[in-house]
């Protein structure tokens, strides 16, 4: 994928991802936590993407997740924990991946996997800026349990967001070739 298709496929990812969880998911909020879509829609584009992109997509799309309403925290922590995100699963993804076939998309378990890790690492780092922070949101006492059931809520939507976010910066856009059938050669009457 070329880089304004790269852009646009991330832009429009992160915007859709924030809208469905700011509007549609507090509706299935468990304990107060709803799944965080543009956690995963940022890990999706780390395994496919390189970790500079990666980085700088978390910094954005954690920006906008820090300025959307409801926001009640501090402005930059989900910045800061989804560049860390963006950082960590597009380093890991590729420096100890071996080559894919099938048009580099990973396996279904490594994008589980780096759903469920990088939900606990994005998660941690937000609680912990909160911690540092003294942010009243969420209080130390429970905090581990915000974080497992975070991480568990996301490991679940995982199962969908990220091969849909791995397709989305996978595939390659524009018209497909033409499919040409040969004519058999005209007869000319003699």
């Amino acid at each position: 994928m070329r880089g304004t298709q790269r852009l646009v496929a991330a832009l429009l990812t992160v915007v859709v991802a924030l809208l469905l969880q700011v509007t549609v998911f507090p509706h299935f909020a468990w304990n107060g936590v709803v799944p965080d879509l543009v956690l995963l829609a940022v890990i999706g584009a780390a395994l496919v993407t390189d970790p500079r992109f990666a980085t700088l997509l978390g910094f954005g799309a954690g920006l906008l997740l820090d300025l959307a309403p409801p926001a009640d925290h501090a402005a930059g922590r989900w910045a800061l924990a989804l560049l860390v995100v963006g950082y960590v699963v597009g380093r890991l993804a590729h420096d100890h991946s071996a080559p894919q076939s099938g048009g580099g998309r990973p396996p279904y378990s490594l994008m589980l996997a780096a759903g469920a890790g990088g939900a606990f690492v994005g998660t941690s780092v937000f609680a912990l800026s909160g911690v540092l922070l003294s942010d009243p949101a969420v209080g130390v006492g429970r905090l581990l349990e915000v974080v497992l059931t975070a991480v568990a809520y996301d490991t679940v939507a995982a199962l969908v967001v990220l091969p849909v976010t791995v397709w989305i910066f996978t595939r390659e856009p524009g018209p497909r070739p033409a499919q040409v059938t040969p004519r058999a050669p005209r007869r000319t009457p003699v």
